[in-house]
């Protein structure tokens, strides 16, 4: 199967995640595609190959013979859409030979280069898009298609000179929840490689610092003619909160590794209220500085409103996989060779968010993420370059051969 119908072929699953799931994986229409994939691993002729009790599908390609002392390398890939747009009934549309000009979704939809300048590198590339009414499902099929396109190649190539390889596909990275079952030490890789970036190139080993505030606000309803020193308006309250936080630091104003609290949620009554941020940083220190001073904050208004009106909770998320992987210098540098014979040209960024490479680096598994060719993630304008997939896939392979040498 070519890379075009592997990839056509997984988008046409549903597997969008549920933030507000209390189960693991959140959705069981993730399942559906985990069990295909297990099932597609044993049918190229992988072995090892399982799907475990929280979903992790999971194979090897066995070492060419003399190739066995060779590092165990992994390839990790995420099968769930995001929960901010319908990954059902997805309907792609294919683009030969793109011209470089707007792209028509639909009769009411265009993608115009105005907003999207970066479509213009793309002129001459076969594109996939939505058809305007969903999200197209590259973050992450792409990767999963790339992981398993190279999987066949190899399996049907078994001169190729390489070590073990261990392959991985994981639910709800989406949710932020994609490996907290993930056993590092049943996956039995030494290094490990997210495919799971965007454009051409990318090559991503240090991601924000990140954590979640809630905070629970209770307020006291009184009649407004008479409210006059006994109502304490929860939604009030949270706007006071929000007020109080820099301006200047919120997503919108920020690049690069500038950190930022961004508003996620804000809901209630004058009764009750919540509110919800995101806090992220590049920088471990100036991350934690932004926690205390949520905190700070919350410790002000409840000196003006009374105790027990605010009940902050903070968690940490995850946190900048840079420290873990740094010093392993040689994953990031056959990453490098590896694009470079792909005749792709690295591009080395911040993650302005993160990936289940992450949170696998602080667990004992450093893990750093590559592109995959997919643009403008998690909405209706998603579209991918078939082009670059097909690099993405060369790059996994030429990785696999340098770890060999």
């Amino acid at each position: 199967m070519d890379l075009k119908e592997r990839f056509l072929r997984y988008v046409a699953f549903d597997t969008q995640s549920d933030e507000n799931s209390e189960t693991f994986p959140s959705t069981e229409k993730q399942l559906v595609l985990l069990k295909h994939l297990t099932e597609e691993m044993r049918s190229l002729g992988l072995v090892e190959v399982e799907m475990d009790e929280h979903g992790y599908a999971m194979g090897s390609i066995p070492a060419t013979p003399g190739y066995e002392d060779r590092p165990v390398i992994g390839f990790i890939s995420h099968v769930d859409t995001s929960p901010d747009m319908s990954g059902a009934r997805i309907n792609p549309q294919i683009i030969e030979n793109y011209d470089g000009k707007d792209i028509r979704l639909n009769a009411d939809l265009m993608m115009r280069i105005v907003d999207f300048p970066e479509l213009v590198y793309f002129k001459g590339h076969t594109l996939i898009t939505t058809d305007g009414t969903t999200l197209l499902g590259a973050d992450d099929k792409a990767g999963v298609a790339e992981i398993m396109t190279a999987a066949e190649y190899l399996i049907n190539h078994p001169d190729v000179p390489h070590g073990k390889i261990r392959i991985g596909f994981t639910p709800d990275e989406e949710i932020g929840r994609g490996v907290d079952f993930f056993n590092v030490e049943r996956f039995g890789a030494k290094f490990a490689y997210t495919i799971d970036g965007g454009f051409e190139g990318e090559l991503e080993y240090e991601n924000f610092n990140a954590a979640s505030a809630k905070m629970v606000i209770q307020g006291r309803n009184v009649h407004p003619g008479y409210a006059k020193d006994k109502m304490i308006n929860a939604l009030q309250v949270a706007a006071d909160i929000n007020s109080l936080l820099p301006a200047w630091e919120r997503p919108e104003h920020t690049d690069g590794y500038e950190g930022f609290y961004h508003l996620v949620g804000l809901g209630g009554s004058v009764e009750n209220a919540t509110i919800d941020y995101i806090i992220r940083d590049h920088n471990r220190e100036k991350f934690e500085a932004k926690k205390q001073y949520i905190s700070k904050v919350v410790e002000l208004l409840t000196r003006k409103y009374g105790e027990g009106v605010i009940t902050l909770t903070l968690k940490d998320q995850y946190y900048n996989m840079r420290e873990m992987v740094e010093p392993h210098p040689e994953v990031i540098d056959k990453a490098f060779q590896a694009m470079k014979q792909a005749g792709v040209t690295p591009i080395v960024r911040p993650i302005r968010g993160g990936t289940d490479g992450a949170r696998l680096s602080y667990m004992g598994l450093p893990c750093p993420n590559l592109f995959t060719g997919g643009m403008n993630f998690h909405g209706k304008f998603e579209y991918c370059s078939l082009d670059t997939m097909h690099k993405a896939m060369q790059t996994i392979l030429n990785l696999i051969q340098l770890w060999a040498k």
